[in-house]
């Protein structure tokens, strides 16, 4: 594949290096000319100008060809090298098919991705063997940009820059759960004035979380959840839920299968908290690549009817 292919007349000097790297191994101005599909008297006049940049002659003319003089063979090595660098960021363009492929940084709220995200992984895998995945679990606040990350797993509410994309996956309604034991030695609470009387699992650092407003007026407006126990994660409170140390507010998708089997009691089924979107969050939605866009489609599509 020639190196330069242009038939312009204005080339600045990268593009007259990889001309002069052309020339060289053709050896001959005509042979090159050729081959890029330009006329020899371009291709002359282009060496021509390298030339008086460079302060030197590049090539001897011969009777059959040309060949370079000592300094012009020096710097056909690190033309050439440019040129190989050329081809091969070439290649990968030429090569960009639309197939996903490469290393996926994914990053997940810890409650969401242990119980949904992780399970959804191997059917994306095995759609797409080409494509490697890197998962960090955090609930901590993620810059995808200066953190590398492709694509982001988390609430609506998370995202603090109004330049990321986002695309919703699922809707999250919350539930009040505590276990059998706790409620069994402390009472069921039925109302709000009740439950402040209860140890209420917090997220610790995380004040927004712990404002367990209501939905319905009737019920009540706002609770803060106070409590002698605090997890850096929803999956530490769910955990801290079973152990029967107090009530907890969990996504119903965290909690469903701990209700069926008894481990977990619905309390206050009455009390309605807002629901919150799940989202897939990506920085730009121009241009993304194809393991990135495959990977939104595949959990929009996983997550459609829940």
């Amino acid at each position: 594949m020639p190196y330069w292919n242009s038939k312009g007349h204005d080339m600045d000097i990268s593009a007259q290096m990889l001309i002069f790297a052309t020339v060289v191994e053709q050896g001959s101005i005509s042979a090159a000319a050729r081959s890029m599909g330009q006329t020899p008297s371009a291709v002359s006049k282009q060496i021509g100008l390298l030339e008086d940049q460079a302060h030197y002659r590049l090539l001897n003319r011969t009777r059959t060809g040309v060949l370079p003089t000592q300094e012009g063979q020096e710097f056909y090595e690190k033309c050439k090298a440019m040129a190989d660098r050329f081809q091969e960021a070439e290649a990968m363009i030429l090569n960009l098919d639309g197939i996903p492929r490469g290393e996926l940084k994914i990053t997940s709220t810890v409650a969401f991705g242990q119980s949904q995200l992780i399970p959804a992984l191997p059917e994306f895998m095995e759609e797409h063997p080409e494509v490697q995945v890197s998962l960090d679990l955090t609930d901590r606040e993620i810059d995808l940009r200066s953190e590398g990350f492709d694509v982001a797993v988390c609430f609506a509410e998370q995202r603090k820059n109004p330049d990321m994309v986002i695309r919703r996956i699922m809707q999250s309604r919350r539930v009040l759960c505590a276990s059998p034991d706790y409620l069994e030695r402390s009472g069921v609470p039925t109302n709000f004035e009740e439950l402040a009387e209860h140890n209420c699992l917090r997220v610790a650092g995380k004040t927004q979380r712990n404002a367990w407003n209501s939905a319905g007026a009737t019920i009540g407006d706002r609770f803060e959840a106070k409590g002698s126990f605090g997890g850096n994660s929803t999956d530490v409170v769910f955990r801290a839920a079973l152990a029967g140390i107090g009530i907890a507010r969990l996504p119903f998708y965290m909690a469903d299968r701990k209700l069926q089997s008894g481990e977990l009691v619905h309390v206050m089924p009455e009390y309605a908290p807002p629901s919150t979107d799940i989202v897939v969050m990506f920085a730009d939605k121009r241009n993304l690549a194809p393991k990135t866009r495959a990977f939104v489609d595949y959990l929009a599509r996983r997550f459609r009817d829940t």
